[in-house]
Formats: C-alpha cells, structure tokens, sequence
C-alpha cells in the first residue's frame, strides 16, 4: 500500500518568482486615519506580488501602497493587499502581498527587472 505525504500547508502560489533587492516605499493608513511611509526593499517580487520587511504594524486584508521604479526610472505605484505577515529575526514584520491595481504596471516592473537582469551578451571579437 503506498502511502503519500501531505505538505503542512497547500502551495496556492503559482506565479513566477524572482529573488530581487528592489527599494521600494509602501505606504498606508493607520487605525485611527493616519498616514504613513517607509521605505524599504524586496526579497522576492513575482508576477503578482511582493515579500518585504516592515516596521510599520499592519495587519493581513489592509491595502498598502508600493512605490518603485523601472530600471529605465519610470516611476510605478500600485495598491496592494497584505496576504501573509509573519514575524522576522531583524524585529520587523515579513510581508506577502497580492498586486491588485494596475496589474499592468507591476508586470511591466516585473518584467523590466528581469530583462535588466540578464547577462550582457558577448560581442565576438
């Protein structure tokens, strides 16, 4: 009789994703209505999303902002949705979230980043 492991938990992601230190500024709104900002850089950024550290106290389902910039320095803000947050050893928050508008202007930062990425092809001699 065979038997099968089940994971701890279901991998949901299914985009692709890529190793990145990218600054970036996220912002968003206190409970009471306050604003606030804090710059910061990506682990990971996918065709979907993003993982970084926060300071800054949020919570899973709050809306943040996240401000960057294409290698080529054209400026992209997007909303986001905080979809996973977990405590990190540096005394900051990890951070998971989903892109939700304009999905077009985080993929073309996506892929930018990813065609900088690459090596310099060599020119023969």
């Amino acid at each position: 009789m065979a038997t099968t492991i089940q994971p701890q938990y279901e991998e949901k992601r299914f985009a692709l994703r890529m190793a990145l230190r990218l600054p970036i500024v996220v912002s968003g709104r206190t409970d009471d209505g306050a604003t606030w900002s804090e710059p910061t850089e990506t682990d990971n950024i996918s065709t979907t999303g993003a993982m970084f550290h926060l300071n800054q106290e949020v919570a899973s389902d709050e809306s943040l902002y996240i401000r960057s910039h294409r290698p080529d320095g054209v400026p992209v803000e997007v909303k986001a949705r905080i979809i996973r947050t977990s405590p990190s050893a540096q005394g900051t928050s990890r951070i998971g979230v989903a892109i939700t508008e304009p999905m077009e202007s985080w993929l073309r930062l996506f892929v930018a980043w990813v065609a900088d990425d690459q090596p310099e092809s060599e020119e023969d001699d």
